[in-house]
Order: structure tokens, then sequence, then C-alpha cells
């Protein structure tokens, strides 16, 4: 898990195929398709079985044509197994409109063609999206990742661009970490508690809905009914400057996906102490008042200024 931290304008474009070159060197015989030169990235995905979820998402969002076009794109192209680790089915395609899988499309879809030639170091050099959104890219000696998530067959090239299969699908972001949390049904003891502590003396919601970038991990419901929180109103009636203590520990001032994070690390939280890393036996983070550290059991879900990551127990200053 360790490494070291991806409508725009015709020049936006253009600053991007500049700016960007792609140095890929993994490869993965089960996804990779050999195709003529002359065969389009729709042709690609069509052809290939292992793609046969992206064909479905990408015939339902009405992008077939497109995607056959004169281009240039670049494709992020997760196969059926990077479906299935997201938890994407048939029947999730199925029941997505095709402007919301038009979307998630686009967010996987560069307008320029990028190649082997020069990845930036980053990390988490910020690149934008045909659909005007941003990702995040990292090289390191493990890889190539995008948002956190790494590119597992590089550079299968089409005549209108290049595809590069990933190993998870990227869900664009829909709001800033407050508006994500408010969505996710697994924070909504999180969400009370930002709130609560909101009403003291530090404005965590406002520190959460800043600029950024920031990374939070975020203690699920369970987390909190663990830590002696057993109902929203028992968050409710808690001192908000403890809650805001506690909270703004589980904030890092970066963008940290799970990619980023390596064992042992210390990292510097908002209130100005440090949590510690562990990479041995799963991915786990542990406070300084905690005798057992918490698990990451969910990574990478990305927000418009930051990265939130689930954690099983809330982490102690």
């Amino acid at each position: 898990m360790k490494t070291n931290f991806f409508k725009s304008s015709l020049a936006t474009m253009a600053a991007v195929a500049m700016f960007l070159g792609f140095i890929f060197t993994s490869c993965d015989s089960d996804t990779e398709t050999s195709m003529s030169p002359t065969s389009t990235i729709t042709d690609v995905v069509v052809a290939n079985p292992n793609f046969s979820l992206l064909k479905s998402a990408v015939v339902k969002a009405n992008l077939a044509t497109t995607l056959s076009g004169p281009g240039p794109f670049t494709v992020f192209a997760p196969d059926n197994n990077a479906f299935a680790a997201s938890g994407i089915s048939s029947a999730t395609i199925n029941a997505l409109s095709s402007e919301q899988l038009k979307d998630i499309l686009l967010y996987h879809t560069l307008p320029a063609k990028i190649v082997s030639v020069n990845v930036p170091a980053g990390p988490n050099a910020e690149v934008v999206t045909a659909g005007g959104g941003k990702v995040y890219v990292t090289k390191n000696t493990n890889g190539v990742f995008v948002n956190g998530w790494k590119v597992t067959v590089p550079d299968i090239v089409a005549s209108n661009g290049v595809i590069h299969a990933l190993e998870h699908v990227l869900l664009p972001p829909t709001g800033n970490i407050v508006a994500t949390a408010q969505a996710n049904n697994d924070l909504t003891y999180l969400v009370a508690a930002v709130l609560r502590a909101s009403q003291g003396s530090t404005d965590v919601a406002a520190a959460l809905s800043g600029g950024g970038p920031l990374t939070v991990f975020a203690p699920t419901n369970q987390a909190f009914i663990a830590a002696g929180f057993p109902t929203i109103a028992s968050i409710e009636a808690a001192d908000p400057d403890v809650l805001a203590n506690i909270l703004t520990y589980h904030v890092v001032a970066a963008r940290a996906f799970s990619t980023d994070l390596s064992d042992g690390q210390n990292l510097t939280t908002l209130n100005g102490g440090q949590v510690t890393v562990s990479l041995v036996n799963g991915a786990a983070v542990k406070g300084n008042g905690n005798t057992t550290a918490s698990n990451i059991t969910a990574v990478n879900i990305m927000a418009d200024n930051g990265v939130i990551h689930l954690i099983d127990r809330v982490l102690l200053p």
C-alpha cells in the first residue's frame, strides 16, 4: 500500500497535453487487448470481454460515438474486476441514469492523448478531465496512481487516443467534505458531531468546507457508539469544544490518498497533534490516546476539497 504522495477550453486541453506525458511500466495480460491501429477507443472496449461492464456504461451514457470520434482522448478504464472492487454491478449500471453515467465516465477521460512520456513526479499532480473535474496522478517506483488507485495495464493504444486500465472506478466528488459526509449513511454521527462542535469556539464545519486540501479519517457511526456516544442525542449534548479538539485530530492539512500512506508514518493533524499510520496486517491509524489502532475500512472517497478514509474507532489525542 505504500507509495509517496489526477469542459476545458482548447487552450486548457493543449496545456494538459504539453504538461503531461505518462510512463507506465506494469502489464496485465488478462486485460490487455491487441488491436489494429485503426481501432477506436470504443472498438477496443467493445472487443475486450474484460471491459464488458465498461462497455455497458459507455453505451448507456451515449458516449460510444464520442469515443469513436477523432479525439484525442486518454481513458482510465476500469475493467470488470475494478467494477467489482468498487461494488458496482450490471444492476448498478442499469439503475443509473445516462447523465449520471456520463459524468462518471467523463471523469475517467482526459481531452488529450497521454502516452508513455514523462509522468510528472507529483505527488498528486492535478489534471483536468474531459468533464471539467480534477483527478490527481502520482508516479513513483510502485507505479502510477490516479486518485490513489493503481494503473494496472498502461498504453493500450487506439486510433483516437490511449487507454490505461485502472484497478478501481473513479467516482467524481459531489461536494466538499461536509456535504460528502452528509451523503454517506455511515457518517451521520460524524456530521452531528461536526455540527455540535461548530457551536463552540471552533467552527469545524467551516474548516471542513473550505478550500483545503484536507484528509479526514472519518469515524463511522459504530465507531462513535463504541467511543461512548450511543445516540445522536448524546453527541448533541456533548461539550462542543471537547468535540472540536477530537474532530480536528482526525484531519490532516494535505490530500493523502491511501497510496500516499506508509508504515510508521506520523501525520500532523489540525489540532497540532500527531497520528501514526500502520500498514502491518492491513491499514490502520492510531491516536496518542488510543490503546488500539483504528482500522481504515474504506479509502479514497473524493470530495471537492480533499479525501476521506473511513475508520472503525474514534482517534483520541
